[in-house]
């Protein structure tokens, strides 16, 4: 969960700088500092696997990859919650460092969420927070609910 809150918030700031909105992000990580090795980016957000030649990131839990190396999979694995997360911001719309930041943010300061933690509960947490801060049957909550639906996560 590390690497992919990383890959969050840094795309909530690039996309803040650009102004731009969820659906206008390219949602490319490190697409600017990559050689021509790994151009265009070193992970794509809204399609992991395929932003370079080398990429393995799997787009879904059905892919998981189980590894002692990479520290147990931290980078590979993280484009599972990358996907949840952009699919939720262009389901809500407008710019995502609003209702899908907050909720993020709002899980991180949960004190229900440990070290630990594995994607589904992290997932249980984003959509309770979604539904304290936006109500149970919002929108906002059905759009955490379709970004970790999308990548196969269970949502308790």
């Amino acid at each position: 969960m590390n690497e992919s809150i990383s890959d969050v918030f840094g795309s909530l700031v690039k996309q803040y700088h650009l102004g731009q909105t969820a659906a206008q992000a390219d949602w490319l990580i490190g697409a600017d500092i990559v050689g021509p090795l790994l151009k265009p980016a070193l992970r794509s957000m809204t399609a992991p696997g395929t932003a370079n030649k080398h990429d393995s990131q799997p787009a879904d839990m059905a892919h998981f990859v189980q590894t002692t190396s990479d520290n147990g999979g931290v980078h590979i694995n993280s484009g599972i919650p990358n996907r949840a997360f952009a699919v939720t911001a262009i389901t809500i719309g407008g710019p995502a460092w609003q209702a899908p930041g907050t909720i993020w943010y709002d899980t991180l300061n949960d004190p229900r969420l440990k070290p630990n933690s594995t994607f589904a509960a992290f997932a249980a947490l984003t959509l309770k927070n979604a539904r304290t801060r936006f109500g149970a049957t919002s929108s906002e909550a059905a759009a955490v609910q379709a970004g970790w639906d999308a990548v196969k996560v269970p949502v308790q």
